[in-house]
């Protein structure tokens, strides 16, 4: 637990505060993560051109600490990632704010972005279960930056909410980090918690080559939506429970957008929808609510440089009229406003299940299709793809084991033609299926060799009891193959692997 906090933090209001910054389109370096492009991504931390991959593993014990969390940095390279060049950090590790105790799930979620603009990524790392003072799970967020020799520990930053610590709330429960506007120097970065209606948004630091200290108020620029906290009137907006967060360019004009998303509250609860705020020189401002959610993803299917969103509705309990028991996958094209949906603007999206035409599978209750989403090019055509994890699949009368579908990306738009899957009875997937395994729980599509073409991570956090384990395939000319794929779990870096859930939170 830490027994204070940041004098700066505290005082900092709701608003978007003012300081200097630049007032052109971002340069390459800072990012806009979602896209197929290789310099929109932003997880390179040693700043080598090649993306890293960092893993959560929130229920690790550390220093016998139960469920203290740790992650692991695996760094790209020619030759993509191996378990050679890499790290694990936990809240012990020196530098680190804070300390790892019981429950502070250090490593829930994770996500990568520039914060200070000087040209390395910088990982930023949840710990919703940590506790403040007597005030039990009201979590917070450590920022690690990155540097020639990769992350690092020194000069690392805590952050917690804006509005004071509130027990039960899980601050950095979710995260998210783009370039959303031209008044900081680097990229920003979005928290969520459990309150319905609460997100804030960080600022950069000071400007290249000036000192990163967390009093410096520059780096607390921040906003709160919440209609009944912010300063200034927003616009209304669906009563939600904010679940995930991701960034992308849908309008094409050369800042990150942003998309949140949840599950209804009130008389209808349950139901999947989206808030969408869109990015510019000047301002982040909310749009509109998309059907969909409360999992989203961001990436350029069609390849005419419009970030497309999809959505993941994993127990949907309908798609506005049919009964969807197994999962249900949306898809809003971008465009000069935003995601579009099937017929245009305002409309719901294209709908997915696995009867969808050559979706391999089909929708049976409890499959958790789309309970996580990446987007990536895997055969270099140019096309995102898209992963689909199915946690709660069933392989013959073997609950929850799991699956992980792909579905391609064409000039056209998604496509079930020469989609695939696969299971841990696969062909060459190491490993057998078994209960509760939930392979397919994360699912991201990554490229550390930056040859264009972008492997698989798939996750299984309850692998073996809940150690947990991560599966990595490799991509070649034809696309994803299972064929070489291989596991790392926590202890193959040296780390506490009982419990762990290593892969509950994968970068993307």
């Amino acid at each position: 637990m830490r027994k204070h906090r940041s004098a700066a933090l505290a005082a900092a209001t709701l608003l978007l505060l003012t300081g200097a910054g630049i007032v052109t389109a971002p340069a390459a370096w800072a990012g806009v993560p979602g896209s197929t492009r290789a310099d929109d991504r932003n997880c390179d931390f040693d700043g080598d051109g090649f993306d890293d991959v960092l893993v959560g593993a929130p229920g690790a014990a550390v220093g016998g600490q139960r469920g203290a969390g740790l992650v692991t940095v695996q760094y790209g390279s020619p030759d993509g990632i191996d378990t050679r060049a890499a790290t694990v950090i936990s809240q012990n590790t020196p530098g680190v704010p804070g300390g790892a105790e019981d429950g502070d799930s250090f490593g829930a979620a994770v996500a990568t972005g520039d914060l200070d603009g000087d040209g390395y990524d910088d990982a930023v790392i949840g710990a919703p279960g940590e506790d403040i003072g007597t005030r039990a799970d009201v979590g917070g967020v450590i920022v690690l930056w990155g540097s020639p020799h990769g992350l690092v520990g020194t000069d690392g930053v805590w952050l917690d909410s804006l509005l004071g610590p509130v027990a039960g709330a899980r601050f950095g429960s979710a995260l998210g980090a783009a370039r959303f506007t031209a008044e900081t120097p680097g990229d920003q970065l979005v928290v969520l918690d459990r309150r319905a209606a609460e997100r804030h948004l960080f600022g950069s630091a000071p400007q290249p080559g000036e000192p990163r200290v967390a009093t410096d108020p520059r780096w607390h620029r921040a906003v709160a939506l919440d209609r009944d906290t912010a300063d200034e009137p927003v616009p209304p907006l669906r009563d939600l429970v904010a679940k995930s967060v991701t960034t992308g360019d849908y309008d094409r004009n050369g800042f990150a957008d942003l998309v949140i998303g949840g599950v209804t509250t009130g008389a209808e609860p349950g139901h999947g929808w989206s808030w969408y705020l869109a990015g510019g020189t000047d301002s982040l401002g909310y749009e509109r609510d998309l059907r969909g959610g409360p999992v989203v993803a961001s990436g350029d299917i069609d390849g005419d440089g419009y970030d497309e969103l999809v959505t993941g509705e994993p127990y949907s309990p309908d798609d506005g009229g049919a009964t969807m028991t197994g999962g249900l996958v949306g898809v809003y094209e971008g465009s000069p406003d935003g995601p579009a949906g099937a017929t245009g603007v305002g409309t719901p999206p294209r709908w997915w299940t696995q009867n969808s035409p050559g979706v391999p599978g089909a929708s049976e209750r409890g499959d958790g299709w789309g309970a996580d989403l990446s987007l990536g090019d895997t055969d270099g055509d140019g096309h995102a793809d898209l992963a689909i994890g199915a946690p709660g699949e069933d392989n013959g009368t073997v609950a929850d084991a799991g699956m992980v579908t792909l579905l391609r990306g064409t000039a056209r738009g998604l496509t079930g033609t020469g989609s695939a899957s696969w299971t841990q009875n696969s062909p060459s997937v190491p490993g057998v299926v078994e209960k509760g395994d939930k392979f397919g729980g994360q699912v991201r599509l990554v490229d550390p060799d930056a040859d264009g073409r972008f492997g698989l991570l798939t996750a299984a956090p309850g692998e073996d009891t809940g150690d947990g384990c991560v599966w990595v395939f490799s991509a070649g000319r034809g696309g994803l193959t299972a064929t070489g794929s291989w596991t790392v779990n926590a202890g193959t870096f040296g780390g506490p692997a009982l419990d762990a859930r290593y892969g509950a939170a994968i970068d993307e």
